[in-house]
């Protein structure tokens, strides 16, 4: 459907990024010292999304963050939700363009911090990128036809669940789940013609939207 060649086996691009975000946490409970306090870890004043830092040109925040998680009940959550959502997209997409979906999500959730957070406040987490596989399920099944009840329903669970409970970054969750939708719409809606360039040129061309946008925050 995206121009993904057919395969079988299981998907690796998904455990790999678990596997990646999973070795980070432990580095930073191996530098704090704690499992509940890992965000103590100086790895967090290095890596966490603090939009006045970005500002002042430590741009790899925006992607760095994403792969951060306060305590073992965060981390599980994202992972458990990126296995669930990412195994099936990753086979409809093909493993470039499902990566793809999933760091366009990722800089989605870091823009809409960047462009209406705090300046001081740090945001770390998979969440943004998570959001955006759920985005992107929805436009799927939606293409395919197929019900979406399930997935929208998840969607308005996560979302009021963001909203309700103190800490979590609403911003970064709209931001992912808006671009993470778009960005799966580009692959899948795709003519047959040329598919792989307007594909990548729609990746590109939404990834150029989303730096401008952050840069036009570092100009405020």
């Amino acid at each position: 459907m995206a121009g993904a060649e057919p395969r079988t086996g299981r998907p690796w691009v998904v455990p790999t990024l678990i596997g990646l975000n999973t070795a980070i946490f432990v580095w930073t409970v191996v530098q704090a010292g704690s499992v509940n306090g890992n965000a103590a870890a100086p790895l967090f004043d290095e890596w966490a999304l603090v939009p006045v830092l970005v500002q002042n040109g430590e741009w790899w925040r925006l992607f760095t963050s994403g792969f951060l998680h306060i305590g073992p009940i965060h981390l599980l959550f994202n992972m458990i939700a990126l296995w669930v959502l990412g195994r099936d997209l990753e086979i409809v997409l093909g493993r470039g363009r499902f990566l793809a979906v999933y760091l366009i999500s990722l800089l989605g959730g870091s823009a809409a911090v960047m462009l209406f957070s705090m300046p001081n406040q740090a945001v770390a987490g998979a969440s943004g990128a998570v959001f955006g596989l759920m985005g992107g399920l929805a436009v799927v099944l939606r293409r395919l036809r197929a019900p979406a009840g399930q997935v929208i329903g998840l969607i308005a669970v996560n979302l009021v669940i963001s909203v309700l409970i103190p800490g979590i970054s609403l911003l970064g969750h709209l931001g992912g789940l808006v671009i993470g939708a778009v960005a799966t719409s580009a692959l899948v809606y795709a003519p047959v013609r040329n598919r792989t360039v307007v594909q990548a040129a729609a990746l590109v061309g939404l990834t150029i939207v989303l730096l401008l946008l952050i840069a036009v925050t570092a100009l405020r």
